[in-house]
């Protein structure tokens, strides 16, 4: 017995003396140290772990002598896998870089916070658990740097297929398009800023309005991107896809910035960052005004403050952020083109000079992040104060021959919010697994949500009063396994319930009700195999409605009987795809994907009723491309192409109007780490049907836009940005409707109605830093 026991000990003494020791250092790509990363070494089929210390650094002593695999795991972040041979009685160096995954929470970012992996030195020990599908993306501050930027909203332009443009003055949210939608201000695209979100319910002018003025884009850290229905935590107005821009916590230096340019633009920026008392104070202020190319001025005036007090780093901190916005604007609607081709107005004319907008906006919001080892919480929460009047003629004397069909939109209300996600890195029957359960609210009590009929801007009737109050909440968890180092799944799970009281004008159109959905995900990604990554995604979302539309009984107008709608609709997605970076310095990424609803119901705020949309399905295929050509320059080319179309039997035809058909966007950019930095942009869109039938057709539109600077010395800057360089006459956006201009019948006239991109125009900006 003794002597049994005397040589089991030899022989694990023995084995001991035999193995080796593996010992590193792990940071993030910014060259920060990681603590709490889990490390695990499998070699000759045992497992060891450790974790990373204080100040990222490890040792595992033991390892049996011979081939291994040290793996990296840490919430928030890509998984590195290394191999390694071990030499008995030797230690031998892993050191690693961990990626901040495409989709991780953070609360303090600066301005290298986010990385495009084709950056890194070793991308491809950093494609596990960057992402679950190839749509999937983050738009990086150094990216967006020399990017000429003619309105705010353009910073959403940087993900891949989606066009932003304009159809009214500048101070009005812009149009989105992305995957065959025309997202009207924001329908279906779910934007937050700050960790507060853009979108707004039940909105005066349209159910999602998104204004995306209120960027700051100087401040912006990153832009963290998702598409299509396949993501838990993401709920409403998320079903063609969603955008997380996030703000800097520190800047770099302070900074001042003065800008002017033809048709009437100046603009002044300044921001700061002081450390205070342990953590830092941003402070930052926009003051802008622009005229633009229109016969009638946008005489914009606009205002956008920021201030932000924050400690920590991107994996323990918090940050309070305030932020206010306010603009006016005269409104600079589209106009027919019958008016143009006869001479009555030109391209940048106006038919009701007296159409204007104002808005304001105003936020709070709490961001916290706790990160121990193996998990992470996340905290946000939020109060908005918003209002909005727009005053608008799109169809200029069809409904009222006399006095004109100008109407007022008035929208009134406070919000209180937020998010909560937890977060952690386990086991599954053995094999590693990431877990995260999380809650969402948004309570909205809108006070006013009007609409008038008006004369020169004087009310003279009122058509929809409305009180609301509606709260929202969300429930989601989702888990992710890795079943071998080449297989992995997510399944996820997500309800929503919807409460609503609405007061309307007229009774018959008050009520109440509630309304609940629940929407499966799964995920399936199968490789890295020579440096390239398979994704397979499915999932159901929801198309959202303005909730007044469910209470609606009659006509605000005629008082005539109309159709309500069902808050909540179903929307079916799948995708298939790849991200590659097997070619060093680029990562291509290609999605064929699938999406389809039971219905469109609309609310349509100008009219302020329900409007019944068809079941419709859209397809198309995406390729993304972003190179490193060298240390300064890189370049860009992605590719969307889409098919949209009804689906039910109708004569009326299968086209669903304003769908792009393609979006193809290029840049070449020298980065502004050069003393002489720019960048030469195009920007194309496809022609689009404006009717059912295809039988009218809007222009495709080609735009390039181009930036050139200079660095003077450490301290000052010098750039020049050009818009639409060859003077294209092209369009913004076109609508096709029946208006009615003086002397003409009765009925109206149906015509194209398009708004046109600005001409060629340059703004010349000077930068100093302190």
């Amino acid at each position: 017995m003794c002597a049994c026991i005397v040589l089991q000990v030899l022989a694990v003494s023995a084995s001991a003396q035999s193995g080796g020791v593996v010992a590193g250092v792990v940071a993030d790509e910014t060259g920060g140290v990681l603590p709490g990363v889990v490390v695990e070494i499998e070699s000759a089929g045992v497992v060891l772990t450790a974790v990373t210390g204080g100040v990222g650094a490890y040792r595992i002593n033991d390892v049996p002598a011979g081939p291994a695999t040290v793996t990296f795991r840490l919430v928030n972040f890509s998984t590195a896998r290394q191999e390694v041979t071990v030499a008995s009685g030797a230690t031998r160096t892993v050191d690693a870089t961990l990626t901040l995954s495409l989709t991780a929470d953070v609360v303090v970012t600066g301005t290298r916070t986010f990385r495009n992996i084709a950056d890194l030195e070793n991308p491809a020990e950093n494609l596990v658990r960057i992402a679950s599908a190839a749509s999937v993306g983050a738009i990086t501050a150094q990216q967006l740097e020399a990017r000429p930027i003619m309105r705010p909203g353009e910073v959403l332009e940087a993900v891949p297929g989606l066009i932003v443009s304009q159809h009214s003055g500048e101070g009005k949210a812009n149009q989105y398009y992305l995957r065959g939608f025309n997202l009207d201000h924001g329908s279906d695209f779910a934007t937050t800023l700050a960790g507060v979100p853009l979108n707004v319910p039940a909105a005066a002018h349209f159910h999602g309005y998104s204004d995306s003025n209120v960027i700051i884009p100087e401040l912006v850290s990153g832009v963290q991107y998702k598409k299509g229905p396949y993501f838990a935590e993401d709920g409403d107005f998320s079903a063609a896809g969603s955008a997380n821009i996030n703000y800097v916590n520190v800047l770099d230096r302070p900074l001042l910035t003065i800008s002017g340019g033809g048709q009437g633009w100046g603009r002044v920026f300044g921001a700061a960052s002081p450390r205070v008392g342990g953590g830092n104070l941003l402070v930052a202020l926009d003051l802008s005004r622009n005229d633009g190319p229109w016969v009638n001025p946008d005489d914009l005036r606009k205002a956008n403050g920021v201030v932000r007090y924050s400690q920590g780093d991107t994996r323990n901190g918090f940050s309070i952020t305030g932020m206010g916005y306010t603009a006016d604007w005269n409104a600079t609607d589209q106009v027919p083109v019958r008016a143009v081709e006869s001479g009555l107005i030109t391209r940048f004319g106006a038919i009701d000079p007296t159409d204007i907008g104002r808005t304001y906006r105003h936020s709070i919001a709490f961001d916290g992040l706790r990160s121990t080892g193996d998990s992470a919480v996340r905290v946000t929460a939020y109060g908005l104060r918003y209002g909005l009047n727009l005053i608008q003629n799109f169809t200029y004397f069809l409904a009222n021959p006399v006095d004109g069909d100008q109407f007022e939109q008035e929208d009134r209300r406070t919000a209180v919010g937020g998010k909560a996600t937890y977060r952690r890195l386990g086991h599954f029957l053995g094999r590693p697994v990431e877990s995260m359960v999380g809650v969402q609210l948004r309570h909205d009590n809108a006070g006013t949500i009007g609409l008038y009929d008006t004369v020169r801007q004087r009310r003279t009737n009122t058509i929809r009063d409305d009180i609301l109050k509606q709260t929202s909440g969300g429930l989601f968890a989702q888990s992710e396994i890795e079943w071998s180092p080449v297989v992995r799944t997510t399944v996820g799970l997500r309800g929503d319930l919807y409460g609503y009281e609405v007061t309307a004008l007229d009774p018959r159109n008050s009520g109440d009700g509630s309304d609940g959905i629940v929407s499966p995900k799964l995920s399936v990604v199968l490789g890295p195999w020579q440096d390239t990554e398979f994704y397979v995604n499915w999932g159901h979302g929801f198309h959202s409605n303005d909730v007044r539309g469910a209470t609606l009984t009659v006509d605000p107008r005629t008082g005539l009987p109309v159709e309500t709608l069902t808050p909540l609709v179903t929307a079916r997605g799948a995708e298939v795809g790849m991200r590659t970076v097997k070619i060093r310095g680029l990562q291509s990424t290609v999605a064929l994907w699938y999406l389809g609803f039971d219905s469109e119901l609309l609310f349509i705020g100008d009219s302020g009723i329900t409007e019944a949309n068809r079941p419709s399905r859209r397809y198309g295929l995406e390729w993304a491309n972003y190179v490193r050509l060298n240390s300064w320059m890189t370049g860009e080319v992605d590719m969307s192409f889409t098919n949209a179309r009804f689906t039910d039997p109708d004569p009326a035809g299968a086209y669903i109007p304003g769908a792009l058909n393609r979006v193809i966007a290029g840049a070449v950019t020298v980065e502004p780490a050069r003393r002489i930095f720019g960048s030469i942009r195009v920007r194309h869109f496809g022609p689009r049907a404006l009717v059912e039938d295809n039988s009218v057709q809007s222009a495709s539109t080609t735009i390039w836009n181009a930036e050139l600077g200079i660095t003077l010395n450490e301290q000052l800057r010098i750039s020049i940005e050009g818009f639409n360089l060859f003077d294209s006459k092209v369009a913004d956006i076109d609508y096709f409707y029946a208006s009615r201009l003086p002397g003409e019948p009765l009925y109206g006239v149906e015509d194209i109605h398009t708004h046109p991109s600005i001409p060629r125009a340059a703004r010349v900006s000077l930068q100093v830093a302190f």
